[in-house]
């Protein structure tokens, strides 16, 4: 049955206060490489979606302790966040004894987790002698009532923190991982939630892994888990997952995942910062070859057009690791550029119980211990640029332009005034055009052009009369995000940020080569494309049409 969705996203925390009123029909399809609603049109609904755990020892959704589940679906709606990816154990669906059965207070009971109880009395009171299975589903009806879309991912087979390789969970033939009880757990998710019009997906398996892990084996059940599960629902998405912890689907590139059904296959990958050290080297060379490595292993399916889910990423949240704030910025610039899909790790500010703590806090929640706070509202002002769709079928403006990121703010370059640039919401874009002769000028006013002044200096947009009065521009560094010019006094200089007034100024290029101690992300500028509306605050000033028609026959006799 068709479902409109209509969200109105409140991002609070960017710098420049908006609304972003969204429309859409459920269920979702693909469309190539995007996932498109159901409207005549088939418009693209970009998944921005926050991990929810309810896969721990427990296999509650956690967090219900410390707030009412209603006042936690609205504070991931007021985040921006259009979509979560709930986490399931299998025994959840396959062990009656456990789940529908057991209750959640004695689930609570059963780990000691006595103060947690006590929370649920306060907060969530009706949820403790729920079975289980009830109470997930309570979750999802929940976030439906929200005009939250759902993902149901089964994350592992027994309740548990997730993941290694020998714990009995990582691939079909495990000691947990019977492939036969895991299509019939897929299928009967699959049942219980056909008629929950928000569960717009299913990921079939989280971070396949181990020993035994091979790609006869990953075609085989991978492909009957997928028909399982469409066969009871064909209006989902099914969301498959590679090997290697989710790193890799090279193997697609040789041979095709072959499924009855059309327009409703999506793959999905991690990534993380941790899986690689980021500090041991030039930040520009790693950023460059991890970027490159991703393309490899599974961003070639975009360039074939294939829908791709990056169905986790996240980074630790108190701002201070060093390894993860790196890649972030990396992982910003790629996000960016390609419109990826996504799911942030994790809406969990603690769990109930993990690694037979209680109680312990998760440095990667977005929210804080209490689940009442955001923990870092910086990064998540950085990750809400990419929450709504930089292009793709269906959006208002069908003229591309090229637009100028900034990925280690998650901002772009705007007017600050008729000639001087800084840095704003991507709302408020530029749009912008490198000519075959390494000019940079404004597309939509073609009588501007971007000059480098003195080093330290902001650059000006100045009248494009001829290309001698231009500066030219190139990218440098095995990033490929540092824009560099020569100024009139023969220095190399490169973009950069005031970071005082956020003007866009000039400066020596950073880390082009040695010192991994040295960070050139001020540095990082990533040119996408964009149909995005532009919105403005105010009209800037114009130059007079007299001026500009005789600005325009200068260049055409040039």
């Amino acid at each position: 049955m068709e479902r409109f969705f209509f969200i109105s996203v409140f991002l609070l925390l960017l710098p420049h206060f908006f609304i972003i009123n969204i429309t859409f029909a459920l269920p979702l399809s693909t469309d190539s490489r995007w996932i498109v609603d159901d409207g005549n049109k088939g418009q693209r609904v970009k998944l921005a979606c926050i991990n929810w755990p309810s896969h721990l020892e427990t296999a509650v959704a956690e967090g219900l302790s410390k707030q009412p589940l209603d006042l936690i679906a609205k504070k991931i709606v007021s985040m921006g966040f259009n979509c979560v990816r709930l986490t399931w154990p299998l025994y959840l669906a396959t062990d009656e004894s456990f789940s529908g059965v057991m209750s959640v207070r004695q689930s609570l009971r059963k780990f000691g987790l006595l103060e947690a109880i006590s929370g649920f009395q306060a907060n969530n009171p009706y949820f403790l002698d729920l079975p289980l299975i009830k109470a997930f589903q309570e979750v999802v009806s929940c976030l439906g009532k929200n005009r939250v879309m759902v993902i149901l991912d089964n994350h592992t087979s027994q309740p548990g923190w997730c993941c290694n390789d020998n714990d009995g969970n990582g691939f079909f033939g495990d000691k947990n991982l019977n492939p036969h009880l895991w299509i019939r757990g897929l299928t009967k998710m699959a049942t219980i939630f056909a008629n929950s019009s928000n569960v717009v997906g299913m990921s079939l398996r989280n971070e396949l892994r181990g020993s035994k892990q091979n790609i006869n084996d990953w075609y085989k059940y991978m492909r009957e888990g997928a028909e399982a599960v469409h066969s009871v629902n064909p209006n989902i998405l099914v969301i498959v997952s590679g090997l290697n912890y989710e790193t890799d689907l090279s193997f697609l590139r040789d041979k095709p995942f072959e499924v009855t059904f059309k327009r409703k296959l999506v793959f999905e990958i991690h990534w993380y910062g941790f899986w690689s050290s980021w500090e041991g080297d030039n930040l520009n060379k790693i950023c460059g070859r991890e970027t490159d490595n991703i393309m490899k292993m599974s961003g070639f399916l975009i360039e074939r057009g294939i829908p791709l889910f990056v169905s986790e990423f996240g980074i630790d949240q108190r701002g201070s690791n060093v390894n993860d704030n790196r890649f972030l910025s990396c992982f910003m610039a790629l996000a960016a550029d390609l419109d990826l899909d996504w799911a942030l790790w994790t809406l969990a500010g603690s769990y109930y119980v993990r690694d037979k703590i209680i109680g312990y806090d998760e440095s990667y929640g977005v929210l804080d211990w209490s689940w009442s706070s955001v923990r870092n509202s910086t990064i998540m002002q950085m990750i809400s640029a990419i929450q709504s769709p930089f292009r793709g079928p269906g959006l208002k403006e069908t003229n591309p332009k090229k637009i100028i990121f900034h990925p280690a703010s998650g901002l772009c370059i705007v007017r600050k005034s008729l000639f001087e640039l800084k840095l704003g919401s991507c709302n408020r874009s530029e749009s912008f055009r490198l000519s075959s002769h390494q000019v940079l000028s404004l597309a939509e006013e073609k009588i501007f052009c971007i000059k480098a002044y003195e080093k330290g200096n902001s650059v000006k947009l100045r009248l494009y009369f001829s290309e001698y009065y231009c500066s030219k521009w190139k990218f440098l560094s095995e990033s490929k995000m540092q824009l560099s010019s020569i100024t009139k006094n023969g220095e190399s200089v490169c973009l950069d940020v005031d970071s005082d007034t956020n003007s866009i100024v000039t400066k020596s290029c950073k880390c082009l080569k040695g010192d991994a101690s040295c960070d050139p992300k001020s540095q990082w500028f990533k040119v996408i494309t964009s149909t995005r509306s532009r919105f403005r605050a105010k009209p800037f000033l114009r130059v007079s049409p007299y001026l500009k028609t005789l600005v325009q026959e200068s260049l055409s006799v040039s």
